[in-house]
């Protein structure tokens, strides 16, 4: 549930993108920063909840994380203007990242490195229901109670999680760390860290890979329902299809990486999702623009990047058993922030056509494959 809450919280109101730009009067651009701003909160929170559950253990940080999650999300229901749901937003999700960072941690704390990786892709499984059922869910609301009623279904969310925490989770953080929090050790470990090569090089592929998701995730409502003509109560429908593709990878993701190991895993992916944008990116430039031609390509990009994110999250966070809040929270971060950037583009490209929107998946599975062979590979030889 807990890792859910990250995709509930930017899928479940993508149907109600166009309405909620059109009754503030805002351009594609503005609307799509209400997404843009939550994946900065998500990269700006990361860097606080590792350290501080490196120092005080897990759950305490997750429960504070989920008090600021839903009292925002709250906040966000009655907003008045583009600009203060932005902010709201933002507010949301540096409360609610302690969620995936937090839970990240955790599975560092009880596995080893290919143990994590087989965990993390069931996770990623889990996590993919939500893109799969959210925008259904949202699309029936959005039709209903329009799109103040998206940021109360998620106050209730962040609410029956909070009590969930506090009834249900153990603490995992068996070796805390009363230095975790000193400014100048925590510097040098942030420091060690983006200059380990291999850890900067999973997570670059993995940030990367990232890219190509959230293009879609950021621009597809305005594709599917601007571009296409697809009703905002339907987008969920065209949305399941990418979800189910990435509950797919997961699932088989989990069970290969035994066998051929988690950087053969992040090898397939890469070119998987590299090869996909670049045919839906081939059939935008001729103009074919339909539901299948747009969706099918996502859909194989979205199952390319089940293959990725566990195992180089797991590649990542196994070196450093010791600072596993601190390394998820960079990892995280680094990520997300990633993530944010190539929201904006989408928003500022976009052109009424589906161009726009392949062309940047198309960039991020490319620089993907680059971080791979250049950082990763070498790297992990020399290691």
């Amino acid at each position: 549930m807990l890792v859910a809450l990250g995709p509930t919280s930017t899928d479940l109101y993508l149907p109600s993108l166009p309405s909620l730009g059109a009754a503030f009067g805002a351009s594609v651009a503005e609307t799509q920063l209400t997404l843009s701003a939550f994946m900065a909160g998500l990269a700006a929170g990361t860097l606080i909840y590792g350290p501080v559950s490196d120092r005080f253990g897990r759950k305490p940080p997750l429960v504070i994380g989920l008090i600021v999650y839903s009292a925002a999300c709250l906040a966000c229901a009655v907003a008045d203007t583009i600009d203060h749901l932005i902010a709201l937003r933002f507010i949301s999700a540096v409360g609610g990242c302690a969620t995936g960072v937090l839970t990240r941690a955790m599975v560092r704390d009880m596995f080893d490195r290919e143990e994590a990786a087989r965990i993390f892709s069931y996770l990623g499984g889990a996590m993919a229901l939500a893109p799969a059922v959210a925008p259904i869910i949202g699309g029936a609301v959005h039709v209903h109670f329009g799109w103040r009623g998206q940021f109360f279904v998620l106050t209730g969310v962040g609410l029956t999680l909070l009590a969930a925490t506090l009834l249900l989770l153990s603490e995992t953080n068996k070796q805390m760390n009363p230095s975790a929090l000193d400014p100048g050790r925590l510097a040098r470990n942030i420091l060690y860290l983006v200059r380990h090569k291999s850890f900067l090089g999973f997570a670059l592929t993995s940030g990367f890979t990232y890219g190509g998701l959230f293009s879609f995730i950021s621009g597809g409502s305005f594709v599917v329902i601007e571009v296409l003509g697809v009703a905002p109560q339907n987008f969920g429908y065209c949305f399941i299809f990418v979800a189910l593709a990435f509950i797919c990878g997961s699932a088989i993701g989990a069970k290969l990486t035994r066998k051929i190991g988690i950087l053969n895993m992040m090898q397939l992916g890469v070119w998987i999702g590299v090869i996909a944008a670049l045919t839906g990116l081939t059939l935008a430039l001729t103009g074919i623009a339909n539901v299948v031609v747009v969706i099918g390509p996502v859909a194989i990009v979205f199952f390319a990047c089940s293959f990725v994110f566990p195992n180089s999250l797991a590649g990542a966070l196994a070196p450093f058993p010791e600072m596993a809040g601190t390394a998820s929270s960079v990892a995280g971060c680094i990520q997300l922030g990633m993530g944010a950037v190539i929201g904006v583009a989408v928003g500022a490209l976009f052109n009424g056509t589906t161009v726009p929107l392949f062309a940047v998946i198309t960039a991020s599975t490319i620089s993907a494959v680059l971080a791979y062979y250049g950082i990763v590979r070498r790297a992990e030889a020399k290691a």
